[in-house]
């Protein structure tokens, strides 16, 4: 199906807000990042891909740091002179996708690692973007983490998207999930939140996006959603035919568990050429959601795993649209 973004949808003209360009240091793609409100600024953290191979294509020997930007109106943003996060060992290759929850006046960033022994998620802790303290890892494979804004039944809550290939059948029909914790440290009592087969605009996985937002009606979640196409897509290499989609759905207040309701189609879709062409064209990846007091949202997403958009849309617009379906 040809999907499109709803028209109640506006990109932001200057869009992509961030790409390398942008950046004071060596930087080749700078995306997927995560977005909050902290300290009386907007704060952005973003992947940056900083070696590739001869011809920019992404490797297993890629590095990868984490960027720091503020701005006053979350529109325009000025860059920090230095990355502010790169952890590499014996055993972890690099950190990357950061996904922020301010709670409690601290900010939490959920990340992605990947290690000798498969992708873990994680949670750390932060008071200035100078100093991260990890509270945990999960075991592989794990990733797509994103915390609730508060303590939910005085736990902490998070979103995750584990793939388990074997038990899939070997496919990529990964689901998102929930877990919760008493301290940030200790996660379980994980259950199922949405299966991919519940999604129209999924023939492959789904995952959490961006951090959700409380509203009266429910938590209200950006989501990402892949559709694998027959025609090959714009990439850095062959045989790339996978359609990147952002979605919503809405889940109960006191139990996120329990899902109120999914999009019927896409709230965003690649169309424009930051969009669709790039290291991998036609992906776009939510991974920051700010309601602001007028009630306007400001959505930020990932662009063809290159740069960094925006796109905003009236809350009241937003809970119509998800809860048609």
């Amino acid at each position: 199906m040809n999907w499109k973004t709803p028209d109640f949808i506006k990109r932001h003209p200057g869009n992509p807000i961030l790409d390398a360009g942008k950046v004071p240091y060596e930087a080749v793609c700078t995306y997927n990042a995560g977005f909050a409100k902290y300290n009386g600024k907007y704060v952005m953290v973003f992947r940056n891909d900083f070696v590739r191979n001869k011809d920019n294509f992404m490797t297993t020997a890629a590095r990868i740091n984490l960027g720091l930007a503020v701005s006053d109106d979350g529109i325009d943003w000025t860059v920090a002179p230095e990355p502010c996060w790169k952890l590499e060992t014996d055993e972890i290759l690099r950190v990357y996708d950061p996904r922020l929850t301010v709670i409690d006046g601290k900010c939490f960033l959920c990340f992605a690692a990947d290690t000798r022994h498969g992708v873990r998620g994680g949670v750390a802790v932060t008071e200035d973007f100078c100093k991260f303290e990890i509270l945990s890892m999960s075991a592989p494979d794990n990733r797509n983490m994103v915390l609730f804004p508060e303590k939910i039944g005085g736990k902490y809550m998070r979103l995750e998207r584990p793939f388990p290939v074997y038990s899939r059948g070997g496919g990529e029909a990964f689901d998102i999930w929930s877990s919760c914790s008493p301290d940030g440290r200790y996660w379980g009592h994980t259950g199922l939140v949405l299966g991919a087969e519940d999604v129209p605009y999924s023939n492959c996985k789904i995952g959490p996006g961006a951090p959700p937002v409380k509203t009266k009606y429910g938590w209200l979640c950006a989501i990402h959603a892949v559709e694998k196409i027959e025609r090959e897509l714009y990439a850095w290499h062959p045989n790339w035919h996978k359609v990147y989609y952002g979605g919503l759905m809405l889940l109960d207040l006191e139990n996120p568990n329990q899902v109120l309701a999914v999009s019927k189609q896409p709230l965003l879709v690649p169309e424009m050429p930051y969009e669709t062409e790039g290291m991998r064209g036609s992906t776009i990846f939510p991974g920051g959601m700010i309601l602001e007091d007028s009630g306007e949202v400001k959505i930020y997403y990932g662009s063809a795993d290159t740069v960094e958009c925006l796109a905003s849309a009236d809350l009241g617009d937003l809970l119509k649209f998800v809860r048609a379906g």
